[in-house]
């Protein structure tokens, strides 16, 4: 090869390395990018994950593009049930015992807990409903947690509800745990929902009411419930407020910003 020829191909060479090395940059810095982005997602922990109205928060959080930490009992069989997308901490609500870890670093948690003495006689609704509630209320306070949204059940203001002389006081300790909760320092929000269905979501919009009027009576999928848990996370306009909830048989879509700024805050 000529040196002419030599030193034309060098120079072409040269050429092409600024655009190589962009090409290079390209790549490099947008798989960090991607991954930073993910890292900084908000992280919601669920509790009550592997319940029925636990699993919608879970499936519509990830949907959403939100880390989701669970604290389960049992990780293997809650694995089995969530996937390997959520974080898991092992604990009991019934005892407090991993919520110092659960907690940590959250900016969010969802409280989908709920008592069944059917299925283990030490799920109490002092225990779950009202300890368990507490306990995690005065974590998620300590660990500076942004909002904390817990999932009650119309009718709780109502001692004299057939729901307590069937199980136990439940909504007795449940108005319970929402008091604690109140009372925690934890900015947070309270739904109670009624009739809970095992029902695809959205097919309907939502109703709200608040003052716990037992004529307000109606049902309402799970996870439309779990869609406004996540909607009211982060947002001011759903601090510090309880509602009931229940299907809008008129499907009309429900606009939650709107929603949230309508309601009226708790009485301090």
């Amino acid at each position: 090869m000529s040196r002419e020829k030599q030193m034309s191909d060098r120079r072409q060479f040269l050429c092409l390395l600024p655009m190589v090395a962009a090409v290079v940059l390209l790549v490099s810095t947008a798989v960090p990018s991607f991954a930073a982005e993910k890292k900084s997602a908000p992280l919601v922990l669920v509790v009550g994950a592997t319940g029925g109205t636990g699993r919608e928060v879970v499936k519509q959080a990830l949907a959403r593009g939100l880390r989701v930490r669970a604290l389960v009992r049992d990780e293997a069989k809650a694995r089995v049930q969530l996937g390997d997308a959520v974080q898991y901490v092992v604990g009991d609500v019934r005892t407090g015992a991993g919520f110092e870890s659960a907690v940590k670093g959250a900016n969010y948690v969802v409280s989908a807990l709920g008592s069944n003495v059917r299925n283990d006689p030490e799920n109490t609704p002092e225990r779950v409903d009202y300890g368990g509630v507490k306990a995690l209320a005065e974590a998620s306070a300590s660990s500076k947690v942004k909002h904390f949204v817990l999932v009650s059940s119309m009718g709780a203001t109502h001692t004299d509800h057939p729901l307590n002389r069937m199980f136990g006081n439940i909504l007795v300790w449940k108005k319970k745990g929402e008091d604690a909760l109140r009372s925690s320092g934890v900015p947070y929000t309270i739904v109670r929902p009624g009739g809970l269905l095992d029902a695809p979501g959205g097919a309907a919009g939502v109703k709200v009411f608040q003052g716990d009027d037992l004529r307000n009576q109606g049902r309402i999928p799970r996870a439309d419930v779990a869609t406004v848990c996540l909607e009211a996370l982060g947002d001011p306009a759903a601090r510090s407020k309880t509602f009931e909830l229940i299907s809008d048989s008129t499907g009309t879509r429900t606009d939650f910003a709107v929603m949230f700024a309508g309601l009226a805050a708790d009485a301090r």
